[in-house]
């Protein structure tokens, strides 16, 4: 199984617009982050999660040739506002593109994207077909995706286990029993904001707690803000089987 970050930044993304930090001018690529998000790839399939603002810019980035499926976290602007983009998939492979998400973020999808699932014949909407999930383990094609509930301050949102590489972005809580489901992950991919406490996101430093309870093989941090610091420097500090993901980083696992 192949999963690419396609984005690994906060809502704002990296640089953020007129700052002049030494972050947001750094020419190091590592430390430029789009919008935070995630492409599975099996021998039959490609599932992404989350579509941010920039996903057509990552699609792009990746050359990315077929798309199944978009599986959502939570319905926050920076994880579906690119739902859109699917539509050159609709066209150019003749497939409506299935989409799961919890109910409340399904009502988001229907808010934001209105055109797409008002019954009228409109050629230029994208296709979708929107699929229900919950706290129950669901499959896409040939992957199976086993759903981790987390709070992002007091909003449930989802991350995911997929075989042995668990994925959970925009996260300040996971309780004991989820995180059962989480141990023995060989990877481990968490948010890590900024050093200083938030109070919808992990810090660097309950990041690495986390880390320490599953004791994965390696963990990967994601949903990364200027605040971190430099991607090289911050590198250097963390312990030794825990890096910072970056764009275009690609994990087999």
């Amino acid at each position: 199984m192949k999963f690419t970050f396609l984005g690994t930044g906060t809502s704002q993304g990296v640089p953020v617009i007129t700052c002049t930090c030494e972050v947001c001018l750094s020419s190091d690529k590592k430390n430029n982050r789009t919008r935070t998000s995630l492409m599975i790839q099996s021998e039959t399939t490609t599932v992404v999660i989350d579509t941010g603002p920039d996903f057509r810019f990552q699609m792009l980035r990746e050359q990315v040739k077929d798309l199944d499926a978009v599986v959502f976290t939570h319905g926050h602007k920076d994880h579906v506002a690119g739902l859109d983009d699917i539509r050159p998939f609709n066209y150019l492979l003749g497939k409506t593109i299935n989409v799961y998400a919890e109910e409340r973020v399904q009502q988001i999808l229907k808010n934001e994207f209105s055109y797409a699932f008002e019954p009228q014949d409109y050629a230029g909407a994208p296709q979708i077909n929107l699929n229900t999930i919950d706290e129950t383990s669901f499959v896409v094609g040939d992957i199976l995706f086993v759903p981790i509930r987390a709070l992002h301050n007091k909003l449930p949102v989802l991350g995911f286990r997929i075989n042995d590489f668990t994925y959970i972005t925009d996260a300040n809580f996971i309780s004991d029993e989820e995180l059962e489901k989480i141990k023995g992950s060989k990877v481990l991919v968490l948010n890590a904001l900024r050093r200083e406490t938030h109070y919808s996101h992990f810090n660097l430093e309950q990041a690495i707690e986390i880390v320490n309870k599953i004791k994965p093989e390696c963990a990967y941090f994601t949903h990364i803000s200027h605040h971190l610091g430099l991607h090289e420097k911050v590198e250097k500090e963390l312990p030794e089987n825990v890096f910072l993901a970056y764009d275009g980083l690609v994990i087999n696992c």
